[in-house]
Order: structure tokens, then C-alpha cells, then sequence
């Protein structure tokens, strides 16, 4: 039986509960209520990434503030050229963090110690051609980025799998009623209503890239794996003996 097809009750965006119940209505009148089944069910779906993102700076100390902040900007003005030269766009990059600290040394019974400061930019790098990851890791470090931090993958368009998530998800709720349902002694009259948390994404772990981009002879080798995205659902149906 397509429960599907009897939704009575429009798809609304909220959490999923995670503990089925089984409850009949207080009477009125003397006459019960209809008796109804909560689940919840997640759905899933996976695909091949076909983006990346990662994040790369540039951190310098000089003993002065304008020295490390100038010296900062010459770096990653190379770091940014050399990202363009590999084919990524403006739309590509995001600066993410630019701060100037003071750097102090500490010695036992000594008062603190002004060594110098130090100027770290943070950008957020997209790369769209998997195919290039590996060679823009290496062409920033070469042109002056001694801070390449993590690297996670993603889908540009999620659209297709969130959907064949749905469909997972549904078919795995409908089949977890129907046994609900035959393991009490009823059956399922019809879905009441049917809603949906927030899709996620899973991918492969994000992995720290300076080690690999800082000691790599060829090309830094990197491997995508898989995305998984999933949705939940939660359903109500209606039961009857």
C-alpha cells in the first residue's frame, strides 16, 4: 500500500522523532478517537563530490607591527596570484580571518617580553575541478602560504540526491509503519501527515593538507570518495483493526 498518495497534512520543515509511538486518543463521548503510529525514518543518498573547499594563509612575525603586516600582504598577494593562475575567479575566494597580535616571550622570574607581532590572513578557497586540488595546494605553498588547513568536500548541486534521499526515506518509513502496524494487529488506514528535517551532507573526513603540500615532489595525489546526503522524516498514520 502507497501511503504516499494519502498525505493529508502539507510536508512541513521540523525535526524528526526518534521513538515510534502507538496511541489512541482519550474518549469522547464514549467513543475513542482514531488510534495513530509516530516514526521517524532517514533517508540517504550518495555521489561522487564534485567540489572542494579548504582553507589556506599566510602568518608572518616581524618585530614590528607594519613589517609583519606589509610583509603578510606581499605573501599572500602571491598566494591569491598564483590561486588565479590555476583558474580559480573572485567568487572563488573568501577572506576568512585577518588579525595583527602582539607575540610575548616568557621566562622564570622575568617579566614579560615584547618579541614582535604577528599578521595572519585567512582565506576559504573553492575549488570547482577536483582534477586541479592537488596542484593548487602546491602552487600556494610555493608562492608563500605556510598555513593550509583542512580540506572537505561537497556537492555544487545537491538537489538530485537531497531527492533520492526523500524517496529512501519515505519507503523506509512506510515499510517500518507496515511493520509497526502487523506487529500489533492493525492495519495502516492512511498517512496523516509527513515532515522533514534539514538535509545533511557526509563526506569523507576533512583532512589537514600542509604536510602533503609541503613536501610534495609531483603533484599532491588527493582522493574525493563519496557524499552521502540524508534526510529525516517523521509520519503519522492512521490505524484501524
Amino acid at each position: 500500500m502507497n501511503t504516499l498518495a494519502a498525505v493529508g497534512a502539507a510536508i512541513g520543515l521540523s525535526a524528526a522523532a526518534a521513538t515510534p509511538a502507538l496511541a489512541a486518543d482519550a474518549p469522547s463521548g464514549g467513543v475513542f478517537a482514531a488510534t495513530t503510529l509516530n516514526l521517524a525514518a532517514v533517508g540517504e543518498a550518495h555521489a561522487p563530490p564534485d567540489m572542494a573547499t579548504l582553507s589556506l594563509g599566510v602568518e608572518t612575525l616581524r618585530p614590528t607591527a607594519g613589517g609583519a603586516m606589509r610583509d603578510n600582504a606581499a605573501r599572500m598577494t602571491r598566494v591569491i596570484a598564483a590561486l588565479k593562475a590555476a583558474g580559480l575567479t573572485d567568487r572563488d575566494l573568501r577572506t576568512s580571518n585577518l588579525s595583527l597580535s602582539p607575540q610575548y616571550v616568557y621566562e622564570p622570574n622575568q617579566p614579560s617580553r615584547l618579541s614582535g607581532y604577528q599578521a595572519s590572513n585567512q582565506i576559504q578557497v573553492t575549488v570547482r575541478d577536483l582534477a586541479k586540488l592537488g596542484e593548487v595546494a602546491d602552487a600556494v605553498v610555493s608562492a608563500g602560504a605556510n598555513s593550509v588547513g583542512q580540506i572537505s568536500f561537497g556537492l555544487s548541486n545537491p538537489l538530485a540526491a537531497e531527492n533520492s534521499a526523500r524517496l529512501a526515506a519515505v519507503k523506509a518509513l512506510e515499510d517500518k509503519a507496515a511493520l509497526y502496524a502487523q506487529a500489533t494487529g492493525y492495519r495502516i488506514v492512511r498517512l496523516v501527515s509527513l515532515s522533514e528535517g534539514a538535509p545533511y551532507a557526509q563526506g569523507p573526513q576533512p583532512m589537514p593538507m600542509m604536510a602533503m603540500a609541503a613536501r610534495a615532489a609531483t603533484p599532491t595525489p588527493v582522493e574525493a570518495g563519496e557524499s552521502a546526503v540524508k534526510i529525516d522524516v517523521t509520519g503519522l498514520f492512521e490505524l484501524a483493526r
